[in-house]
């Protein structure tokens, strides 16, 4: 199993309940499909760099877990398909 981080932005106009609802979402679409060690940290709304979809702030989360390449893949099948992600980036960490 491989080492990767997940780093996503949550629409900023969504309340703390419905937040807590999307990370928990991708939190179980990692259990469910084999990864393992998942860490979360809730970074909290931040001012973006630029412009994405008329929002200037979101709600960054870092996801930290072990899983196989399809773990991933799914991970980010799944974030492009949800209307409250605004961005996500998953990088694999150097052994």
């Amino acid at each position: 199993m491989k080492a990767y981080e997940n780093l996503y932005i949550i629409r900023p106009d969504l309340d703390d309940e419905a937040v807590a609802v999307t990370v928990d979402k991708f939190t179980n679409v990692l259990a469910n499909n084999g990864g393992a060690d998942v860490m979360v940290d809730k970074w909290g709304k931040r001012r973006l760099a630029y412009e994405i979809k008329d929002y200037r702030e979101g709600f960054y989360v870092l996801m930290s877990f072990e899983g196989e390449a399809r773990t991933a893949e799914e991970l980010e099948r799944t974030m492009k398909i949800s209307d409250d992600i605004l961005r996500y980036l998953t990088t694999k960490k150097e052994d």
